[in-house]
């Protein structure tokens, strides 16, 4: 059996940022339009008038004050609030394949590789912009890698579940060096129409390297663990057989919908529990963890989470968070923030990378510095 390690990872986090501010403008400007354009209606009570959003209802709510995006002037449009992304031709790289190719690149400058060294890519992410061929399958021929590639979606837990396939198959020896790059446009399957939700996700994608351990300097990764339980409370209803529906209109389910305090309610727990369980498995108690990489959703649930784990409020620097500056970016922002906070920490001193959501699903990866 060969040892997972974690020798580099990428992010690759887009120009163009939308901030609260601007995004309450824009969001203000049509809840205005569509009142005055609906007042009749609204005035019989046969719909519901809507109301303003404020930045410091977004960064009460949530702890985000920022996101980057991959266009910007589309969301903010009034008339419009949603990603404008052209279309490519098919002889051009996709978007998805052109930001993971750069978060890879970065994954490998970091641990001395070349793309020709990998020979497996898991495109681990919560949307895929085309049924097949695989976005992975693109990545690995952009990259020069060599193997087999494939995506895989378990929606915001994906990066951690691509993370346990990839050290599987090296503890194994079905493959040497593995990458798992999350491409997360979050922005295209957001309405940003809704007050509930419209500031909650922004766009970026991340690499995480990982490879046998052969007395390289890294992150070992000791131990993973998955689970997953069926709810409704975070769904999105498109796919490709919308068009067999024949509801053909723009349905409010076909974009991100939760139930956001239920989710509260059942995830809370659910993700505690299974860190703590996981912990306990590897004989780890809370003294012995030196920082959590968290999903990054919302800083409130970070926060519970974190008191849970280690039994006290966490300190600064234990439970670092970059919703702030990214918002909610899937499958990817556990690996944002890992990438970003890991370089401090000593040989021996031992992390947990958590992400959950949809599903539910929920994936926390041990980590030893070596």
């Amino acid at each position: 059996m060969h040892i997972p390690l974690i020798t580099g990872t990428g992010v690759f986090t887009p120009e163009a940022v939308i901030t609260n501010a601007d995004l309450v403008a824009a969001f203000n400007a049509y809840v205005d339009r569509f009142n005055s354009e609906n007042a009749e209606a609204i005035a019989a009570g046969a719909i519901q008038p809507k109301s303003h959003s404020s930045a410091d209802f977004i960064t009460s709510a949530s702890g985000i004050e920022q996101r980057h995006v991959i266009d910007r002037e589309g969301p903010l449009d009034p008339e419009r609030m949603t990603p404008r992304i052209p279309p490519r031709h098919d002889d051009k790289p996709s978007l998805m394949a052109e930001m993971a190719l750069d978060a890879a690149e970065k994954a490998l400058a970091e641990a001395g590789r070349t793309g020709s060294e990998i020979d497996l890519i898991l495109c681990a992410a919560s949307n895929h912009e085309r049924a097949y061929p695989a976005i992975s399958v693109e990545i690995q021929d952009l990259l020069g890698a060599q193997g087999f590639a494939y995506d895989m979606n378990v929606a915001c837990s994906s990066a951690t579940f691509g993370l346990q396939t990839a050290a599987d198959m090296i503890r194994t020896g079905s493959v040497t060096r593995a990458l798992v790059v999350s491409p997360e446009i979050c922005s295209a399957h957001l309405e940003w129409r809704d007050r509930d939700c419209h500031f909650i996700f922004g766009d970026v994608a991340t690499a995480i390297l990982v490879e046998r351990e052969e007395g390289q300097t890294g992150f070992r990764v000791r131990s993973t663990r998955c689970a997953t339980q069926f709810s409704n409370n975070i769904r999105n209803n498109d796919g490709f057989l919308r068009r067999a529906h024949d509801q053909m209109e723009d349905r409010r389910d076909m974009q991100f919908v939760q139930e956001g305090r239920k989710v509260f309610k059942e995830v809370l727990p659910m993700v505690s529990r299974h860190i703590a369980d996981h912990l306990e498995a590897e004989g780890i108690t809370a003294p012995d963890i030196r920082r959590l990489w968290l999903h990054q959703a919302n800083k409130t649930m970070n926060d519970y989470i974190g008191k849970k784990v280690l039994g006290r409020d966490p300190k600064p620097g234990e439970q670092p968070n970059i919703l702030q500056d990214y918002a909610n970016t899937s499958s990817a922002g556990s690996v944002i923030a890992f990438s970003k906070y890991s370089a401090d920490l000593a040989p021996g001193d031992i992390g947990v990378i958590c992400s959950f959501g949809a599903g539910y699903s929920v994936g926390s990866a041990v980590l030893e510095r070596v």
